[in-house]
């Protein structure tokens, strides 16, 4: 869509202008209106209402094509005003390609809408180039021929004939407004009457109609038609359904499967998963209105307003009481997600704190819910009337698609009652439907009340780990561990989960085993599974202290884990491990990132006060100690630099006490020397 619209912005008179100056030769103009005629002769309509529209353009254009192929042959040079003249259709022309361009880019849909416009931007153009071919000089003065000057007679006649009513048209823009009014007053469409609006539209296949979906997605998130907004959200969930109904929830393309299965690089199949760092903690969404909180971290600002809302004053990632509740924009970060998602397709909802957002984008619309919540019905009992892997599959795609669109959808899917039949195809052999089924769940275990549902749902918690420990592909235990820390952002489910031996067995596991994707995930599930101290000791039992240091240098979560087990009783067995603290003065030293530095002291700073004079001894033991968190002061965050400071101060002390240990003994010939460090 970007490079259609590049393309019409090549044919915009502002852009002609520096390629075709005044001083072009007339030759050279000649060939450009050549070959411009020649293009718009064989444009084709981008849909079938358009056709009349389009077929009128070329049938004046394939005149000129004659016209300036005779012109070509006699021309030595112009008269001055005919050169001019010229120069001036080649500009009509030009704008003419640009309408081409830009209906080709659009979806069909938005064109349909809009038709009037676009008919209306044709006229006048026509009107334009018959009123230039007018005044273009006599034919004897061209030297151009009987017969092609009579051509040139037919096409300024037939600019300025009338265009023909398309009634045809405005009825099909009328049956396609008043089925979104009925689904809003949710009345389900006839499948015949669908199917016949579709197929005016040339929406007659999945792909077709998935490719209309997407576009029409862009167009809403690029504000491409205010006017035609409610009506375009209305669109895309009423084609979600079509799609269901008429096209029997098709399989997925065949491309889809090898990127997820992991045979390859995405295909564009679907909207490649954002990064890491654009999703938010809390719901794991893409973030469209990045806000910093007071403890450093980053959260989409409906979901951490939505934390404070419930009662909560701390950090949900780190678990720190913050002493305010305020929040800054992450505008670095917002035009970095704005980039990705311009260069992936992906709509870019969102606005500036304090600028409301407008009426049609605030809320879905009345159509578009009902359309969603029939959607979900459907899918939900065509997956219990299933009887093959085959059609279950194709069925589970489509709610794994429905569940990523939003929150009303994920709500109508739970409570249409997908989730207890999900869960049993978590221990499917087919590698496609388990990826499909525990990506549907872990979309839907977003929305907090399918979190209690798949938690009360038989049997899910144990299919996770079994897709954890036995899944068929890692991004189907990435996401399995995904679903994990999804879940276990409800404090009693965190609870639950880590009494559990067989999740955390499964978790530790991909910390240990999986690729970098999957690792990532699941010490985000450690690290919100260690938030809660009755946690603690069964992970440090199952080895979650040696897993997390496996991964220091590699993951930034790594330090993290280490700092929330010391924190919650896990110090001594940190400081027991060999090379335990020495990992973590290299992490804090190394150029990681801000985050992972100051976990590391943190957690450094926690070993110290909880184990003791043994951990400071293994810090202080360590050479450059005190340049590491003298530079940790200099550059690291604010959090990190208090951190640095408070490791300093306890190595002062235990420095001090030793000394003083030293001179009662003398045998004890150990020395200590420190730089003067100001807390900060």
């Amino acid at each position: 869509m970007a490079n259609a619209r590049n393309a019409a912005a090549a044919g915009s008179p502002s852009s002609s202008s520096s390629s075709y100056s005044s001083s072009a030769p007339d030759a050279e103009i000649l060939r450009s209106l050549h070959r411009l005629a020649r293009d718009l002769a064989a444009a084709e309509a981008p849909a079938p209402f358009l056709r009349a529209v389009f077929a009128s353009v070329s049938r004046r254009a394939k005149l000129l094509v004659a016209v300036f192929d005779d012109l070509l042959g006699v021309v030595g040079r112009l008269p001055r005003s005919a050169s001019l003249c010229l120069r001036e259709v080649l500009l009509v022309l030009q704008r003419f390609k640009a309408v081409v361009a830009d209906c080709s880019a659009r979806s069909r849909m938005r064109l349909l809408l809009q038709s009037d416009e676009v008919a209306a931007r044709v006229r006048e153009l026509q009107h334009d180039l018959a009123t230039l071919l007018d005044i273009l000089p006599a034919a004897t003065e061209l030297g151009l021929a009987d017969d092609v000057a009579d051509l040139l007679a037919l096409a300024s006649r037939q600019c300025r004939r009338p265009a023909p009513e398309a009634a045809a048209e405005q009825e099909l823009k009328a049956s396609v407004l008043r089925l979104i009014q009925e689904v809003e007053q949710e009345i389900v469409p006839e499948r015949e009457r669908l199917e016949a609006i579709l197929d005016e539209v040339d929406i007659n296949d999945p792909a077709s109609c998935s490719e209309e979906i997407e576009i029409l997605e862009r167009e809403i998130g690029d504000r491409l038609a205010e006017r035609w907004t409610p009506a375009m959200i209305a669109l895309v969930g009423l084609l979600r359904y079509a799609k269901c109904v008429l096209f029997s929830a098709a399989t997925p393309r065949p491309l889809d499967s090898k990127a997820d299965l992991g045979d390859g690089d995405d295909d564009g199949a679907e909207p490649p998963a954002p990064p890491l760092d654009f999703r938010c903690p809390i719901s794991l969404d893409l973030m469209r209105d990045p806000v910093v909180s007071a403890s450093g971290q980053t959260y989409d600002r409906e979901s951490i307003t939505r934390w404070f809302g419930s009662g909560k004053s701390t950090c949900p990632k780190t678990g720190q009481v913050l002493t305010s509740l305020e929040l800054v924009p992450n505008k670095a970060l917002k035009n970095l997600i704005s980039r990705w998602c311009r260069e992936n397709g992906v709509a870019m909802e969102g606005s500036e704190p304090g600028k409301p957002e407008p009426a049609p984008l605030a809320t879905a619309n009345k159509a578009a819910v009902e359309a969603a919540r029939m959607t979900a019905s459907f899918l939900v009992k065509k997956l219990t009337a299933s009887f093959s892997p085959a059609s279950d599959n194709r069925v589970v795609h489509e709610i794994r698609q429905l569940a990523k669109s939003g929150t009303e959808s994920r709500a109508f899917i739970g409570e249409a009652g997908a989730i207890p039949l999900l869960v049993p195809m978590l221990q499917s052999e087919d590698a496609a439907l388990q990826l499909n089924a525990v990506t549907a769940l872990l979309n839907l275990s977003i929305l907090e009340a399918n979190k209690k549902r798949i938690m009360h749902a038989e049997g899910a918690v144990a299919a996770l780990c079994h897709v954890m420990g036995s899944g068929a592909t890692w991004r189907a235990k990435e996401n399995a561990a995904a679903a994990v820390l999804s879940l276990s952002a409800v404090h009693s489910y965190r609870r639950r989960l880590g009494r559990n031996p067989r999740v955390v067995e499964k978790v530790l596991l991909l910390v240990r085993t999986g690729p970098a994707s999957t690792k990532k995930d699941a010490l985000a599930a450690l690290l919100c599974l260690s938030g809660e101290r009755e946690n603690v000791g069964k992970l440090v039992g199952a080895g979650a202290v040696e897993a997390a240091l496996s991964a220091i240098g590699e993951e930034e979560t790594a330090a993290a884990v280490l700092a929330s087990l010391a924190k919650r009783g896990g110090a001594e067995a940190i400081v027991n491990v060999d090379g335990a603290v020495a990992r973590l003065v290299a992490e804090m030293r190394r150029g990681g990132t801000d985050w992972s530095r100051e976990c590391a002291a943190a957690a450094l700073v926690l070993l110290c006060r909880r184990a003791g004079a043994a951990a400071v001894a293994q810090v202080m033991a360590i050479p450059g100690v005190e340049w590491a968190i003298w530079e940790l002061m200099g550059s690291g965050s604010e959090r990190a630099r208090r951190k640095a400071a408070s490791l300093g101060r306890a190595c002062r002390r235990w420095a001090v006490a030793n000394a003083e240990q030293t001179t009662e003994c003398p045998t004890n010939s150990t020395t200590v020397t420190l730089p003067v460090m100001a807390a900060s």
